[in-house]
Formats: C-alpha cells, sequence, structure tokens
C-alpha cells in the first residue's frame, strides 16, 4: 500500500527529526553541567528560536498513530507504531513536567535566580530523558516501517 510507505516514511523522518534536538541536549549535557554561570546563561542563548523544533514530536505522534490506524490489519501489527507514539507521549510529558517550568522560572535561562544550580540539573537531566525516550520512538517508528516480522505460521 503506497499510502502505509508514505505515513511510514514520514513517521520516521519526523521521529528523528525530533531526536535531532535532544540528542544536542544529551551530548552536551556533561560539558554544560560543569559550566559556571556566566558561561552557562551564555551557552543557553545558542537555543534561542529551537521551541520550533518542538513541532516534530507533536508532528511525529500524529504520523505514527495514522501508521497504526493503517496498520490494523493483518499481516500488519499496529504496536510498533503505537509505542513510538506513545514514547513521544511521555517525551512531552516530560518536557511539560520538568524542561518547561525550569524555562518559565528562568524567563528562558536569561536570567538565573537562586538556586539555578537545581534548575540546570532538572533541565538538563529532563532533556536527556526525552533523548532516550525519543531514540525508542525513533527505533519503534523504524521497525513499523518494516512491515511484519515473520509470524508463528510464517517461520521456516
Amino acid at each position: 500500500m503506497p499510502e502505509t510507505r508514505s505515513l511510514a516514511f514520514l513517521a520516521v523522518l519526523l521521529a528523528a527529526l525530533a531526536l535531532v534536538p535532544a540528542g544536542a541536549h544529551l551530548l552536551a549535557l556533561p560539558n554544560k553541567l560543569a559550566m559556571g554561570r556566566e558561561a552557562y546563561l551564555a551557552a543557553q542563548r545558542a537555543y534561542a528560536g529551537w521551541a520550533l523544533a518542538g513541532a516534530f514530536p507533536f508532528a511525529a505522534i500524529l504520523a505514527c498513530l495514522a501508521l497504526a490506524l493503517r496498520q490494523q490489519r493483518p499481516p500488519d501489527r499496529p504496536w510498533p507504531a503505537l509505542l513510538a507514539a506513545l514514547l513521544l507521549a511521555v517525551g512531552l510529558g516530560v518536557f511539560f513536567a520538568w524542561t518547561y517550568p525550569a524555562n518559565v522560572a528562568t524567563a528562558n535561562w536569561t536570567r538565573l535566580p537562586e538556586g539555578w544550580e537545581a534548575l540546570r540539573a532538572q533541565w538538563e537531566w529532563s532533556h536527556a530523558a526525552n533523548a532516550v525516550l525519543t531514540l525508542g520512538a525513533l527505533c519503534a517508528a523504524i521497525r513499523a516501517a518494516l512491515g511484519p516480522g515473520p509470524g508463528p505460521s510464517r517461520r521456516r
């Protein structure tokens, strides 16, 4: 089915695009945790405009759910696409529970209030968790795109 293949491609592409900023945050984490106040505030300016990348997880969730709906009929299986959507949704939950409150408390890292180190740890580690969840979602989306594996009746 060409529509299913297109949806699978879109789901993988959007999950991969969602992983780009998440992976960047994860890779920068060790260096950024070691920074002092002024260096950290300066480094955070690099993320100006990154809010637009927040569209990728939402779009990837929709694409994965659409793919799961298309994969309802045998021999397809919707579970990998549903898992990808779930992992991305959990990642958004992590963002809104831990990352976003740190953004609000620091006015998007334009000021550092008392206790900013705890906010930094919260922000950095929530991004790390999101990167792991997004990588899992990408793997699940790839699995969904590959189609069904051999079932019990198809093994040789």
